[in-house]
């Protein structure tokens, strides 16, 4: 019996042992679980508030332009002198990953008085799939933080400004001197 008794203390002192080293690796295995679960619970979220989780996705480097304030003063100067010509709305969709977010936009051409209103209307006329083509492309490759704030809608405005001139008039004086928002609004 003495040696029963013996062998039940082992085993007992066996099991005791495996049953810590359980505990050890229990204590290990719960915050790994843990965080995975709230890793995970993080990144749904994330994605399900539209937000862009891409790695690697790189920010388009900052352009150096001239301030929109000499663009503007210029035309601000000729204000009298302008006659304007309202575009179409045109809605697309922003280039944003993972959520569908799109922006309508309706601009006004601020055209210069030496510009004869009658042919130049007609003119637009003629050019305006074209000028919807390229507003609509244009907006589509911009994503939510590149229309956010006064600074980029300015910018916005020089560069639509300067496509529309280099496409309608490209061996000529440019006619547009400002494109003003008549409508932008994000959804």
């Amino acid at each position: 019996m003495p040696e029963e008794k013996q062998t039940e203390k082992q085993n007992d002192s066996q099991q005791a042992k495996s049953v810590a080293k359980g505990g050890g690796i229990l204590k290990w295995l719960i915050p790994v679980v843990f965080v995975a679960i709230c890793t995970g619970a993080g990144f749904s979220l994330g994605r399900l508030l539209g937000t862009s989780g891409t790695p690697g996705a790189k920010t388009p480097p900052a352009q150096k332009e001239p301030p929109p304030e000499t663009k503007t003063v210029a035309a601000a100067q000729d204000k009298d002198k302008l006659w304007y010509y309202p575009l179409e709305p045109v809605v697309a969709n922003l280039n944003e990953p993972g959520v569908t977010r799109y922006v309508r936009a309706t601009l006004t051409l601020a055209l210069s008085y030496q510009a004869d209103q009658k042919k130049t209307t007609e003119f637009f006329e003629e050019k305006k799939p074209m000028l919807t083509n390229l507003l609509t492309i244009y907006l589509a490759s911009l994503s939510i933080a590149d229309i956010r704030g006064e600074r980029n809608l300015n910018r916005i405005r020089m560069q639509v400004l300067d496509m529309l001139n280099e496409k309608l008039f490209p061996n000529a004086k440019p006619q547009i001197k400002d494109v003003l928002f008549k409508e932008f609004a994000v959804q």
